[in-house]
């Protein structure tokens, strides 16, 4: 063939042929991907703080142990309330000329997965707890301690971020710790984890190879037809107040042999769980955890009864009506 014996030819149309296949191939699809997952209507974008401490997250290495995808599988309903879908990561945006998007959906488990950390665990405190001495937090835990993102005080100042830390770990400590802007950031982005709901009349995907039990809102385990206590504490609970009940001292204060826990008056328990509690000073500020996990009264109830009956308590327990009341009354107050 001729064109073989022009080389201007040969090379005008392989080239021709390079840049309509790219279009097809690669640009195209890629404009169409960017038009149909366009970012979910609730969600956000990463404040100055948060996208720092992203780039503290990558610095860090975080990526190599923790994933940020729920896949379809029913395995991974312990991450999210739904399977992760490609609008989930549209507002991922290069984070630098030569950077791309960091969309940070990993590939290991070594650690959970971190893609609704920001609803499952909300409390700065923890976190920072966490960051500084893993084993504090989690007895059991292989994580390594990022401790160098904070710094040792003898006097510190109005405005910095004391961590409560246990006792057990003040060996050697002789002033305070106190969380740098860096780990702070990183906690911000942390926080900033949390799954969108989808818009409404959107579908959302189903998890697949569901395993053979029954699901926490259908698991009984008292007359009173009310969720698995023992499970929701795990899921809720357990990461700040321990299995043992006895929390952390220094840190997170205990519900074995506690007056509010043991107290036939709930309403204030009720409030605790719906609003958060700033205790004494030696102890860490409990966020909302009713309020930002869309507790229903039945699951609340659950706990409580959970909580009122284990580590040799023997509290009163209470009906979902009775907690419906309280919450009912809370809501009311909120709105106003």
């Amino acid at each position: 063939m001729e064109i073989f014996n022009d080389h201007k030819k040969l090379y005008g149309t392989a080239t021709t042929l390079f840049i309509v296949l790219t279009l097809l191939v690669a640009i195209f699809p890629a404009l169409n991907n960017q038009e149909s997952y366009k970012p979910l209507p609730n969600s956000a974008e990463l404040t100055a703080e948060q996208l720092d401490g992203k780039k503290t997250y990558i610095e860090n290495g975080c990526v190599a142990c923790h994933t940020q995808q729920v896949r379809n599988v029913d395995m991974d309903k312990t991450w999210g309330s739904r399977p992760g879908i490609a609008a989930d990561y549209a507002r991922n945006k290069r984070m630098g000329f030569y950077f791309n998007t960091a969309t940070l959906m990993g590939t290991e488990r070594t650690g959970p997965d971190l893609t609704n950390i920001g609803s499952r665990q909300p409390s700065l405190e923890w976190h920072l707890l966490h960051l500084y001495q893993p084993r504090a937090a989690v007895g059991t835990s292989i994580m390594p301690s990022y401790s160098w993102l904070f710094e040792e005080k003898a006097i510190p100042g109005k405005e910095d971020v004391i961590i409560n830390l246990p006792d057990a770990f003040m060996a050697g400590i002789e002033g305070k710790i106190v969380a740098s802007t860096k780990v702070l950031n990183l906690v911000a982005y942390l926080q900033s984890l949390k799954q969108v709901e989808l818009p409404d009349g959107t579908v959302s995907p189903e998890f697949l190879y569901k395993q053979e039990k029954q699901s926490i809102a259908e698991a009984s385990t008292s007359s009173d037809n009310l969720p698995d206590g023992e499970e929701l504490y795990s899921i809720n609970c357990m990461s700040c107040h321990q299995q043992n009940g006895e929390g952390l001292s220094g840190a997170f204060p205990p519900l074995k042999g506690s007056k509010i826990v043991l107290d036939n008056d709930i309403d204030l328990m009720v409030r605790i769980i719906m609003n958060g509690y700033n205790p004494r000073e030696e102890y860490a500020v409990m966020p909302a955890v009713g309020t930002n996990n869309n507790l229903t009264p039945e699951q609340i109830a659950a706990i409580m009864n959970h909580e009122k009956t284990s580590w040799g308590n023997e509290g009163r327990k209470v009906t979902a009506d009775e907690v419906r009341k309280i919450v009912d009354s809370i809501k009311k107050e909120n709105i106003k």
